[in-house]
């Protein structure tokens, strides 16, 4: 099977196991997401959305977060963890989504990735969550997968971003990176994996170096 043939079938099998996969974490426009992105940074997807709904009946736009002191943010993220710095971008990134762009969110990943806190994988969830642009926004799960799976060299997330946009038509990309990570929380785990029991990896086999 060659590599193509391989990201084919595995893109039919996560499309069978989860075919309208959406975005885990609670938002309501994309100022909300950007928001709730930065927070997921190390840090669960359902703790974050424990935490942002009381960010957000706080403040919800860039307008009413800069009404909040970077001391008041922090209060309320702080279970997410690095409260300090994630309270100082989120107060910062509104600061100048004010200025700059009118209290809106640019629509572009390099104008994103300006802005305080946010990396290249928050930007591209970004783009293709709330403007439907075409990414393959890359976590832990997918690096490791895409590795596991013979897909890229898993040298680091760059790389394993360029080897999967090689591999998956531009259309699947956005269902794939949800899919992917779905899948590695659910049948595929760092530890504990069990490769006769998993759907895919039973299938197309797995590097030996995880």
């Amino acid at each position: 099977m060659t590599r193509i043939e391989k990201a084919n079938w595995i893109k039919e099998k996560l499309g069978g196991l989860y075919p309208s996969p959406s975005i885990p974490l609670k938002h309501e426009d994309p100022y909300t997401l950007l928001v709730a992105v930065l927070l997921s940074a190390q840090c669960t997807d359902k703790k974050v959305n424990e935490i942002s709904p009381l960010l957000f009946e706080a403040a919800s736009d860039p307008y009413s977060m800069r009404s909040l002191s970077v001391e008041q943010i922090e209060n309320i993220i702080r279970p997410c963890g690095l409260a300090p710095a994630k309270s100082k971008a989120i107060a910062g990134l509104s600061e100048i989504l004010i200025e700059k762009y009118g209290g809106n969110v640019p629509e572009t990943l390099e104008e994103l990735e300006e802005l305080p806190g946010v990396g290249h994988k928050t930007a591209s969830v970004v783009m293709v969550q709330a403007f439907g642009e075409p990414a393959f926004p890359v976590d832990t799960h997918i690096h490791r997968l895409a590795y596991r799976w013979g897909l890229s060299n898993g040298k680091n997330v760059v790389q394993t971003e360029k080897d999967l946009k090689a591999v998956f038509p531009k259309g699947s990309w956005a269902d794939l990176h949800l899919q992917i990570i779905y899948f590695g929380r659910e049948y595929c785990p760092a530890r504990g994996h069990i490769m006769d029991h998993c759907p895919i990896c039973s299938e197309v086999g797995i590097k030996s170096r995880m």
